[in-house]
């Protein structure tokens, strides 16, 4: 739907500011970024720091970490399936490498697996493709213009945002690999934005030192998985992808090592064993457990899956008390509540305004920084936008762009955007963007080193699922470098692992009793509950039931 007229009337409001602030812009006046005092103080409106969001594990490898109370509920919940009711001595497909995830890490770690000769089997939820890969839109980070960065400058912009909490040879990895990971998907087809010369197109996101955003308009991760996915596909004869099939318990062997999963086909409700030499878990993020509420710009099967099978297992925990949340969510229309408004918009240039139209913060702070300020100016200050559904955002200022970089930039740039706001009515070339907050990133997740192993032999994580990297915070375009470059290092390690130090053993659900017994040990009341979720249910109690069941192994019918 358009704006409502009353929306329209505060519209004028931005308009009447606007020639001033675009003036000062081009003179290099910018509104002053904030002291490291500033940012520590306003970090007390992030929802990270509201101290009853969050509630402590009482069982597993990292029993008494206090994370979010959405993520602690799946932890203290028992297995979707029951050990004593399967039969693990006859699976159903047998692989090299199995990687739990069809998005960016996993199709990434699929296509070195092959290269290492490897069979692979992915199982993925949904589609494959259908990932918060999909969904990232701004850009991916490398130092390539070597004549003005390094990765010795996104080192140290890698190490601020987080905090320095980063895991530092982690971030290491991380930006010397991003160069390489650039030309390898240039090599495979991807079409990043390019300037007539041939030279890749680069801008400023929050927290950054040098322009080094990479970026295929305001489509990047659709056009890195569309990139990924064709090249899987490719080698069907090599990677076999399963649809609609996602893992519900990690399986392991006598010898303490990961042996393949259970999976649980979502068409024909029946559960499918999986023997496997390595197991790769890349299942992404946890969005749509919607911690604290808040709206996501996550794809539909972002349930923490691989959190949960992984900790169960016994792989501890990292940096999950940080979640991050995308300070430009759409917040209307109401259809798009949620909707990631990529940070590419202040990259190029977009002011954040009040309902005074008063730009109140630097648009290029770091996200956990910039979110906040959003929220202070809304519920302390009282200034922020009223929607239609008694909701608030601010306001970002879109058509400056066009003012700073000539007409017709905005709808170049960012044709995803524009797309879907026409359709509503709302022109972003004229009209600004009314934006709050949503839950975006699992900054942490499952302990890694830095060739993807955890602590279980035979078992990798890389990509949202694990933890470390981004410290307490990830800086814009460091998602899709994640995915990219840990998820090539999983397949590689996983393939080095099956040749040099695979040994067969007997399969065995074990941990998954002690797991059982550890909760009711620790008093823990489950209360019917069974994790992983797999799927989020908005609406209708009798799926919510099925979905819960823990009395069946096998068909439904």
């Amino acid at each position: 739907m358009p704006y409502t007229p009353e929306l329209k009337k505060l519209i004028k409001v931005v308009e009447k500011t606007r020639p001033k602030r675009v003036e000062q812009k081009r003179g290099g006046e910018e509104f002053p970024a904030m002291s490291l005092k500033e940012r520590e103080d306003i970090l007390k409106y992030h929802p990270d720091f509201k101290e009853a969001g969050r509630s402590e594990i009482k069982v597993g490898p990292s029993r008494g970490y206090r994370i979010s109370n959405e993520i602690v509920s799946l932890l203290h919940a028992k297995s979707r399936v029951d050990p004593d009711q399967v039969e693990l001595t006859r699976p159903d497909y047998e692989t090299d490498v199995l990687v739990i995830g069809g998005g960016g890490a996993g199709t990434a770690a699929a296509l070195m697996a092959r290269e290492k000769k490897m069979k692979v089997l992915i199982a993925t939820k949904l589609r494959h493709g259908d990932a918060n890969t999909m969904m990232a839109e701004g850009g991916i980070q490398a130092a390539t213009k070597s004549e003005k960065d390094s990765p010795y400058y996104h080192y140290l912009d890698v190490m601020g945002g987080g905090h320095f909490k980063n895991d530092p040879e982690l971030v290491e990895i991380l930006v010397n690999e991003a160069p390489k990971v650039m030309a390898w998907l240039d090599k495979l087809g991807s079409m990043f934005s390019k300037t007539e010369d041939g030279r890749l197109k680069t801008l400023h996101g929050g927290g950054t030192s040098r322009k080094r955003m990479h970026y295929a308009g305001d489509i990047t991760g659709a056009e890195i998985m569309r990139t990924l996915r064709d090249e899987a596909r490719n080698h069907a004869q090599d990677i076999k992808v399963l649809e609609f099939s996602p893992a519900v318990e990690l399986i392991l062997n006598d010898k303490g090592a990961c042996a393949g999963a259970v999976l649980y086909n979502l068409e024909t409700e029946e559960y499918i064993l999986v023997k496997a030499k390595a197991t790769i878990l890349a299942t992404g993020g946890s969005g749509r457990l919607h911690i604290q509420e808040f709206m996501t710009t996550n794809h539909y099967g972002a349930t923490g899956d691989g959190l949960i099978m992984g900790y169960r297992a016994g792989i501890p925990l990292k940096f999950l008390h940080t979640v991050q949340y995308h300070p430009t969510g759409a917040v209307f229309p109401e259809q798009a509540e949620g909707l990631l408004i990529t940070e590419k918009f202040r990259g190029a240039g977009a002011n954040v305004v009040n309902i005074d139209g008063e730009q109140f913060v630097y648009e290029r702070e770091p996200r956990d920084v910039e979110a906040s300020a959003f929220i202070r100016e809304c519920i302390e200050r009282k200034k922020g936008i009223p929607t239609p559904t008694g909701k608030f955002g601010v306001w970002l200022d879109s058509p400056m762009i066009d003012h700073l970089k000539g007409e017709g930039y905005v709808r170049r740039e960012f044709p995803g955007k524009w797309i879907l706001f026409h359709r509503y009515g709302i022109d972003i070339t004229r009209e600004p963007m009314l934006v709050y907050p949503t839950l975006h990133y699992q900054n942490g997740g499952l302990a890694i080193n830095n060739k993807g192993e955890t602590g279980i032999p035979g078992l990798f994580a890389g990509g949202e699922v694990s933890g470390g990297v981004h410290g307490e915070n990830r800086l814009m375009g460091n998602s899709l470098l994640d995915v990219t470059v840990f998820g090539r290092i999983t397949g590689v390690t996983a393939a080095d692992y099956v040749k040099s130090k695979y040994k067969d053993g007997k399969p065995t659900l074990e941990h998954v009793r002690k797991y059982h017994q550890e909760l009711i040990e620790a008093g823990v009341n489950v209360n019917g509950r069974v994790s992983p979720m797999i799927l989020p249910d908005y609406s209708n109690p009798d799926v919510r039931k099925r979905q819960l069941t823990t009395q069946y192994v096998g068909t439904l019918r």
